[in-house]
């Protein structure tokens, strides 16, 4: 089980860039990445329709034999890990806001968190921001149209920099000096983001931390690979293969370095 590769899910193209983070960290490994690009976006979904979408895609990882899944999406965590880790015996490592170390590291006191919909309305948001932030100004931020935007290849555009500009300026006017990317599609806009701040802001992103927690899975569980045929597989059940050659592009990622394109369902 040990050479068997990590699975990974996201409702679209994001959750490549935690894949990055990953492929860098662990140079041995193998990986399924889902990207579920027909049911994008997560966020205005119900949680039982989250939990269902995210139960296919873990039963289809588990019969492709992962070792063990990382959900690359927080609205998909928020609805579904707590259903998902009862219901299977595979480690699933989960995503959340980089609340804390924001929280922790800001020096104005005011934080700014962009995230989606079904991000914000979820318990665990709630319930980090009011462990971690309680004693902060967070200024929260939904991303109407974003993901629409990074999954139709529509970052680098005049109407997504006014998009971005609407969101972000507010937070700039009450002295923000850290902004939480709370969904992964966002860390694929950073380059326009940091276009409006002049670089003034730091962006933070939780694809270290999900490497550091999968680091821990693999050494307690024993599960680090002994092979060097290392190889991933990005599935997609939309009709956004172009996109995913073009976030691989921007993440500087060869894709005849074994790795392969297909479609699901």
């Amino acid at each position: 089980m040990n050479n068997n590769p990590i699975g990974i899910f996201d409702s679209g193209v994001g959750g490549l860039t935690v894949w990055s983070t990953l492929l860098k960290r662990f140079k041995n490994e193998s990986f399924i990445y889902v990207s579920d690009s027909k049911n994008c976006p997560y966020g205005n979904k119900t949680n039982q329709e989250i939990i269902q979408l995210s139960t296919v895609i873990v039963d289809f990882l588990i019969e492709n034999n992962c070792k063990m899944i990382v959900v690359a999406c927080n609205t998909a965590t928020s609805a579904a890990v707590l259903h998902l880790r009862k219901n299977y015996k595979i480690p699933i490592v989960g995503i959340e806001p980089a609340i804390k170390p924001a929280s922790l590291l800001s020096k104005t006191g005011n934080i700014g968190v962009l995230a989606t919909k079904g991000t914000v309305r979820g318990n665990h948001f709630k319930t980090t921001s009011q462990k971690f932030a309680n004693d902060k100004n967070v200024i929260t931020q939904i991303g109407y149209g974003l993901v629409d935007k990074v999954e139709n290849n529509l970052i680098h555009t005049e109407e997504t920099r006014l998009l971005l500009q609407k969101y972000i300026q507010p937070m700039l006017h009450q002295n923000v000096d850290y902004i939480v990317l709370g969904c992964t599609h966002y860390p694929l806009l950073a380059e326009e983001i940091n276009k409006i701040t002049n670089k003034t802001i730091q962006l933070l992103e939780p694809s270290e931390a999900i490497a550091n927690q999968v680091e821990k899975i693999l050494k307690e569980n024993h599960l680090k690979t002994d092979s060097l045929a290392k190889k991933t597989i990005i599935y997609t059940t939309g009709d956004n293969l172009l996109a995913i050659k073009n976030v691989l592009k921007q993440l500087k990622i060869n894709v005849k370095e074994n790795i392969s394109l297909k479609r699901w369902l």
